[in-house]
């Protein structure tokens, strides 16, 4: 295992690189206009066919599966197990913000949760009327910080993101406390709780992602329209009045028109 010193100052050279390369990249882009900058279009189309392929192939099927065979209440229980887990990448990035109510109430909900709620597997806080988790990542943190948005990315197999949220992405892997305190085995039930959480959301939202997927004429523009339009709306920008939030009751109905295209 790599020395706890040379870890921190990789992470150290990583939040450099990053930062300077996200905020030299600032430019008029969507973060200012409101539109989509997806210079990297056909490159982008080619991995979104891939995860096209890869999600019809193998990640439905088994999400599928996974719902059919594991009872509702275990896969919430799971999910729980892994919100729980987040927490501490969440309340480093909340500091990273200055953003000390949303880092003393995501610690207080870790606490509760991990020691009453047995590790995580039940929401005590929740019962107890304690906010709920803040969900911050380095990408919101970069947001904060006055780093631009970027060009518009699809990562394989992550599916759509952005330049600031890919940075944001890798680094969130560095600044995870847990990343240096878990050993195996926990740190292989964590992945697979991570793993398994996915299943059930990719699950619970077939609805609306299959639609996008293999229902709309153009499924990348759809994609990469719900995508931009949820990120902006979480980060506080302001949504169209057509705005639908992809994983929300009504988005299986709601119109499926790219709001960004001419």
């Amino acid at each position: 295992m790599t020395p706890l010193p040379r870890r921190i100052m990789q992470v150290c050279a990583v939040l450099g690189v990053v930062v300077l390369s996200a905020c030299a990249g600032q430019q008029p882009d969507a973060q200012t206009s409101r539109g989509t900058f997806d210079p990297y279009e056909e490159q982008n189309r080619q991995v979104h066919a891939f995860n096209k392929d890869l999600d019809r192939k193998l990640v439905r099927p088994v999400a599928k599966g996974y719902d059919a065979a594991v009872p509702d209440d275990i896969e919430t229980v799971i999910l729980r197990f892994s919100d729980n887990t987040s927490l501490p990448g969440a309340i480093v990035n909340n500091i990273l913000q200055l953003n000390m109510r949303a880092a003393i109430q995501d610690t207080a909900r870790l606490v509760v949760n991990t020691t009453v709620g047995l590790g995580g597997f039940f929401d005590p806080a929740t019962e107890m009327g304690m906010p709920a988790a803040s969900d911050a990542d380095f990408g919101q943190t970069l947001h904060v910080w006055g780093a631009g948005e970027g060009a518009y990315i699809e990562l394989p197999v992550l599916g759509p993101s952005t330049q600031r949220d890919t940075f944001g992405t890798v680094v969130d892997v560095f600044i995870d406390p847990l990343t240096y305190v878990l050993g195996d085995p926990e740190a292989g039930i964590n992945r697979g709780a991570s793993v398994a959480g996915g299943l059930t959301r990719r699950s619970r939202f077939s609805g609306t992602i299959d639609q996008i997927l293999y229902e709309s004429a153009d499924s990348y523009a759809q994609s990469r329209s719900f995508y931009l339009q949820s990120r902006r709306f979480e980060l506080g920008g302001t949504a169209s009045e057509t705005y639908t939030d992809p994983y929300g009751s009504d988005a299986a109905t709601a119109g499926m028109e790219d709001p960004y295209d001419e």
